[in-house]
């Protein structure tokens, strides 16, 4: 008889092992990362034989806001119902972790949404992933920008919670630190006003989030994260991802400046009440695995 039960660590792994496989681009250091943000927060489906073949995540970011993604179930174990069995048990799972009047957020693939509109999720917004495919040789690193790790860890994660419904220190101290990311962040007057961060992924960069002040600002950002990925040329060209919310019309404008092309689109689901955020200042989310 299969079974869900909580997922261990080196099955994580596997899970965005399998994300790499369907074409979601994870991260490299990904797993470590989202494990450190909540270690409870992943349910495994486990079959007959013991064998883990099916798991998805559910973080529980504060008492009042939860995120579901990394919903997977492996190829040869799909089409008999365990994914929806799965799913449920996830979403219930969240729900008795968080608080009564709690808020669900997950990025739903386009065939998945009228699946999640039955579970009690409603539409939100598209988010739409742009490539580029190289970086632009015009592109230049303004002097006003800065190495995020140089900044101190509570502004950046107060300008976070502008653009997140949740404190997330931790994890964006993990997020900053992890293996060849970029993380850069753009001061002015000694204010912060905008940072991004960067990390490499399948087959090239991620980019998120990046959370700037102004289009100018994330223009400026997303342009030294193009002059910091040139330093990696031994690697030879590697496109560069960004998830973009339509909420943000200026963020799809970025993107057509430097002609880059839509490859992926879902979208952003709530159970509960949408939160409030800084919309404005979203040019591209942090992940869509686990918010």
């Amino acid at each position: 008889m299969h079974q869900i039960r909580s997922m261990k660590q080196s099955e994580l792994q596997q899970l965005v092992t399998w994300a790499e496989r369907e074409g979601w681009e994870p991260g490299q250091h990904d797993a470590r990362c989202y494990w450190d943000l909540d270690p409870e927060g992943f349910l495994a489906l486990e079959a007959e034989d013991g064998h883990f073949i099916g798991g998805g995540a559910i973080i529980r970011h504060s008492p009042s806001f939860g995120f579901m993604g990394l919903f997977i179930v492996d190829e040869g174990h799909r089409g008999n119902g365990l994914g929806r069995e799965l799913w449920y048990a996830r979403r219930d799972t969240l729900l008795s972790r968080l608080t009564a009047d709690a808020t669900i957020g997950l990025d739903g693939v386009y065939d998945m949404v009228p699946f999640y509109e039955k579970g009690g999720f409603e539409q939100y917004s598209h988010h739409r992933r742009f490539r580029l495919s190289k970086a632009k040789q015009d592109a230049a690193r303004h002097h006003a920008m800065v190495d995020l790790k140089q900044v101190d860890l509570e502004n950046v994660a107060d300008y976070d919670a502008k653009c997140f419904p949740a404190n997330r220190a931790r994890f964006l101290s993990n997020w900053i630190e992890q293996t060849s990311a970029i993380s850069l962040g753009y001061m002015d007057r000694n204010q912060l006003k905008g940072f991004a961060i960067m990390r490499p992924c399948t087959t090239g960069w991620r980019i998120g989030p990046l959370f700037a002040d102004s289009l100018e600002v994330a223009d400026y950002l997303f342009q030294a994260l193009q002059v910091e990925s040139a330093s990696y040329l031994e690697q030879g060209e590697m496109p560069i991802f960004i998830d973009v919310p339509d909420y943000n019309p200026h963020g799809k404008l970025m993107c057509q400046k430097y002609d880059m092309v839509e490859v992926f689109g879902c979208v952003r689901m709530y159970y509960g009440s949408p939160p409030k955020l800084d919309e404005p200042c979203i040019y591209g989310v942090t992940t869509l695995e686990v918010g």
